[in-house]
C-alpha cells in the first residue's frame, strides 16, 4: 500500500455537515440555466456541492404522494420555478383591437426592462417631468409554439475546469487507496451528471395564441412608470408579448418521476457523505473539498449571470427576430401623449388622447381639439398666434394654452426627425 500523504497527521477535516448545504443556493441558481446554454446539460459531471438543498428544490416538481412525503411544499409549474415565467408585467391597451390587460405577464416584464434599460434620445423642448417613449416595431410573427435556439456561450469551455478537477481529486484518492474519498468524489460527479441530463431534458418552449381571422392590427401601449412602449406589429406578434409565455416540458409530466429519482439519489448523496467523509483520510478529505471548493466557484460565477439578460436576449433575438426599438425622452406628459398619437396614428384618436391625458378644463379642451383637427387633416403641427388668442380665453389661460401648444410642436419635431432616421 502506498503511503497516503498526511497520513501521520492528527488533524482531521469534517466537511460532511456542509457538503449537503455549502454553495446551495449558488448550485441551484447554476442548474437553473440548463435549459437556456447549448450543451449545459452535458457538462454537469462535476462533485457539486449543495446536494441537499438541490433536492429540496427540485424535489418539489415530482407530483405523487409518495414524492410529496419526501419533498413537502407547494408543487409548482417548471417554468415557474426555473424562473422563466413568474413575473408581472405592465397594463397593456389595444389601440385598434380596443382589449385592455390589466397586468401582463413575464414576457412583458422582459420588453419594459429591457425598454427601461434602454439610452434615450433626447426631444428638445420644455422640461418638467421628462417620460421615456420608446417604439417597438415588431416586424416578425413567431409561429404559434417553437423552441427558442439555445444560446452559446463559453460556459461549455469553462464546465471542464470542475469537471477536470472532480475527476483528477477522485484519481487521486483512488491512487492513494483512499476508497472513502474516492467514491463520495464519484458519487457526486455521478449524481450531479445524472441530475443535469434529467433536469436539463426538459423540452423550452415558447408559445402565444394564434389571432382570429381578420383581426385588426395589434398596435398598443404597455403603460409603465415614466415610460411608454409602443407596440407596432400584427396581432400575431403583438400577443408574442402581452399574451406568450416560456414553458418547460418534460416527458414524465404530470408526476415527474425522473426528477424525483434524481432528488433522491442526491438526498442519498448527503447522507452517504455525512457517514463516510469522516472515516477518510485528511488526505482524501482535502481532496474532496478541493473538489468542492472549484465547482462551488464555478457554481457562483454561473449564478452570477443575469438571468432576466439571458431571457431578453432569447425574446428579442431568438423569439422576435430583433424588433426595430427606439426610445425618445420627452420633457413633459403633453409632449408624450402628442408622439404616442404620431407614433400609432389610431383610428381613434380623441379616445387614445383621453385615455393617456384624462384632463377635461376648458384649456386643455380647446387644446385638444386644435391637436385632433391638425390629426385628422395631416397638417403640420407648427402653431401661430391665431391658434391660442381668442376663444374666450382669459390671460393665464391663454399663456397656458400657448404653453401646451409648444409641447405638441416639439413631439411633432421630434417625431418628424425618427421617421427622417427610419
Amino acid at each position: 500500500m502506498r503511503s497516503i500523504p498526511l497520513s501521520g497527521s492528527k488533524f482531521s477535516l469534517d466537511a460532511s455537515g456542509v457538503a449537503g448545504f455549502f454553495g446551495g443556493d449558488e448550485a441551484v441558481s447554476a442548474m437553473a440555466t440548463v435549459h437556456v446554454y447549448q450543451g449545459r446539460k452535458w457538462l454537469g459531471w462535476y462533485n457539486s456541492p449543495g446536494s441537499y438543498l438541490i433536492a429540496k428544490r427540485y424535489g418539489q416538481l415530482a407530483n405523487s404522494r409518495f414524492w410529496d412525503g419526501l419533498f413537502p411544499g407547494v408543487n409548482t409549474d417548471p417554468a415557474t420555478l426555473f424562473e422563466l415565467d413568474g413575473l408581472k408585467g405592465p397594463k397593456f391597451k389595444g389601440v385598434e383591437s380596443g382589449s385592455i390587460i390589466p397586468e401582463t405577464g413575464h414576457l412583458a416584464s422582459l420588453m419594459a426592462k429591457e425598454c427601461q434599460l434602454k439610452q434615450g434620445i433626447d426631444v428638445p423642448g420644455r422640461k418638467t417631468q421628462p417620460v421615456g417613449v420608446t417604439i417597438v416595431d415588431l416586424h416578425y410573427v413567431p409561429d404559434a409554439t417553437m423552441a427558442p435556439k439555445q444560446l452559446k456561450k463559453y460556459t461549455s469551455a469553462l464546465a471542464f475546469i470542475p469537471m477536470s478537477v472532480s475527476v483528477g481529486t477522485c484519481i487521486a484518492c483512488a491512487f492513494f487507496e483512499d476508497w472513502y474519498s474516492f467514491s463520495m468524489i464519484l458519487l457526486g460527479i455521478i449524481a450531479s451528471g445524472i441530475s443535469c441530463l434529467v433536469i436539463g431534458s426538459g423540452k423550452f418552449t415558447f408559445r402565444h395564441p394564434i389571432p382570429s381571422p381578420g383581426a385588426p392590427r395589434g398596435d398598443g401601449l404597455l403603460l409603465t412608470d415614466n415610460n411608454i412602449i409602443v407596440l407596432l406589429g400584427q396581432e400575431g406578434a403583438v400577443n408574442s408579448i402581452t399574451r406568450g409565455k416560456f414553458s418547460l416540458n418534460f416527458e414524465s409530466e404530470p408526476e415527474y418521476r425522473n426528477i424525483g429519482i434524481c432528488s433522491l439519489i442526491l438526498t442519498a448523496q448527503f447522507i452517504a457523505q455525512l457517514l463516510l467523509i469522516p472515516q477518510a483520510e485528511l488526505f482524501g478529505q482535502i481532496m474532496f473539498i478541493t473538489s468542492l471548493a472549484v465547482s462551488w466557484a464555478y457554481n457562483s460565477w454561473l449564478s452570477s449571470l443575469d438571468k432576466g439578460e439571458i431571457q431578453r436576449r432569447l425574446l428579442l433575438d431568438v423569439v422576435l427576430k430583433r424588433p426595430l426599438m427606439t426610445k425618445y425622452m420627452l420633457g413633459t406628459r403633453t409632449t408624450m401623449a402628442v408622439f404616442v398619437l404620431l407614433a400609432l396614428n389610431p383610428s381613434d384618436p380623441a379616445k387614445i388622447l383621453d385615455d393617456i391625458l384624462p384632463n377635461d378644463t376648458k384649456v386643455w379642451r380647446k387644446w385638444k381639439s386644435v391637436i385632433l383637427s391638425r390629426l385628422r387633416d395631416g397638417e403640420k403641427m407648427h402653431f401661430q398666434s391665431a391658434d391660442w388668442d381668442g376663444g374666450g380665453l382669459d390671460g393665464s389661460e391663454t399663456m397656458l394654452l400657448k404653453t401646451l401648444l409648444g409641447d405638441a410642436q416639439a413631439a411633432y419635431d421630434g417625431y418628424a426627425d425618427h421617421q427622417k432616421l427610419h
